[in-house]
């Protein structure tokens, strides 16, 4: 079964007066994996299990993105749900979910835009719930007014993320190279509630999603017995 971001992507496309044209959508792609065909990764897919979950609340346009690593985050995560954000509502379901008794949900989101009582800056694990981390899939920018703009999560704590990491992502151009992808943000996410074996499952599933993304840009081969591609093959199903 297409897991939630496939689900959302095919929903948007379903809508659409016009085709949406992103840079590199008119490359062929494997339909699983988002890369060329001439270079799918799909035979070191991670398959790991976390105790978390993820609440991907998506800009109009991410899920038909061929970069957008929300995506990468539902290959590795099998509870994870995705929504996209509007401006003047919300989704029923989304709010049916934040108020689910099974979770314990998080906006991740930078503490200087929350108000000080809100911000955490750890993962509580003795309510029995599982971490719910919402993310605002989306271009900073577009990020920010997500937040301000979004009064249903107003009653939710803030984790605000310490990173002492820059940002690997190299399929889109940031002006800070502090500021992390989605991918990377759900990695450190999931590294602070104990689910370390997902996180490095993630970081390795960017890793080589950006080589072989490039690798076809340039017409490379990726190597397949780099450290990044013995690490996955190692978790991927026989």
């Amino acid at each position: 079964m297409p897991h939630a971001v496939a689900r959302l992507r095919d929903a948007r496309l379903a809508r659409s007066a016009k085709p949406f044209i992103a840079r590199g959508s008119r490359t062929p792609r494997c339909a699983r994996c988002r890369a060329s065909p001439s270079h799918c990764l799909c035979a070191w897919q991670p398959h790991v299990a976390a105790q978390s979950a993820v609440c991907l609340i998506m800009h109009d346009i991410e899920p038909l993105k061929p970069s957008n690593t929300g995506w990468l985050i539902a290959d590795i995560v099998a509870d994870t749900h995705a929504f996209t954000w509007q401006r003047t509502g919300v989704d029923a379901a989304l709010l049916q979910l934040l108020d689910d008794d099974r979770y314990e949900p998080f906006v991740v989101f930078p503490g200087e835009y929350a108000e000080p009582e809100r911000v955490v800056s750890t993962v509580d694990r003795v309510t029995g719930r599982r971490p719910l981390f919402i993310l605002l899939d989306a271009t900073w920018t577009e990020a920010r007014k997500m937040f301000r703009k979004s009064p249903y999560l107003n009653r939710l704590p803030v984790l605000s993320l310490q990173a002492e990491v820059l940002s690997r992502y190299r399929l889109r151009r940031s002006t800070r190279s502090e500021h992390l992808c989605t991918a990377e943000v759900a990695a450190l996410c999931l590294q602070l509630a104990g689910d370390e074996q997902a996180a490095g499952a993630l970081d390795g599933w960017l890793d080589a999603f950006t080589d072989h993304y490039l690798a076809a840009k340039h017409h490379r081969t990726p190597d397949p017995d780099d450290a990044t591609h013995r690490a996955l093959a190692a978790l991927a199903r026989p």
